[in-house]
């Protein structure tokens, strides 16, 4: 198990640290260092930048400008119990994102893949990546994507 820190990213206050995780698998931190943005609570951090130091991981976050969380309506498998993911159809300017697909893995390596994958299959569409983040409000890892070709 190894420690993770996520650390707001501003010189002037000397990188305070915004929260931690103390026991987390090795595959946990890749997923989360493959993530673009964090949700946690009500607010949305994009990640800016990774580091490692001794034993310790960081990924450095901004608070997403953009975006911020509204309350959402009932969580279904809210627990961390495999990995849940979800692929949400992207549009720019728009505050919904569709679920297009949802996924469940129990190797990390394999729900990595899929978050580091630029293009996914899904039926016959295929769906460019966007974006990618981790919902701790939801317990799922979410990739925002576009179709190649409008169906």
């Amino acid at each position: 198990m190894v420690r993770l820190e996520y650390r707001l990213c501003d010189e002037k206050q000397g990188f305070p640290s915004l929260f931690g995780y103390s026991s987390l698998s090795n595959g946990e931190v890749l997923m989360r260092f493959a993530c673009d943005y964090l949700v946690k609570g009500t607010r949305v951090y994009e990640k800016t930048s990774t580091a490692i130091e001794g034993d310790l991981y960081v990924i450095y976050v901004i608070e997403s400008p953009d975006e911020d969380e509204a309350p959402s309506g009932p969580v279904f498998m809210p627990d961390w119990v495999g990995i849940c993911m979800e692929v949400r159809h992207f549009r720019e300017g728009m505050d919904d994102y569709p679920l297009v697909h949802r996924l469940r893995f129990y190797d990390p390596q394999e729900a990595l893949l899929h978050l580091l994958g630029d293009y996914l299959m899904i039926g016959d569409q295929e769906w460019e990546k966007t974006s990618t983040e981790v919902d701790e409000n939801r317990k799922v890892y979410v990739i925002y994507a576009k179709p190649t070709t409008e169906e």
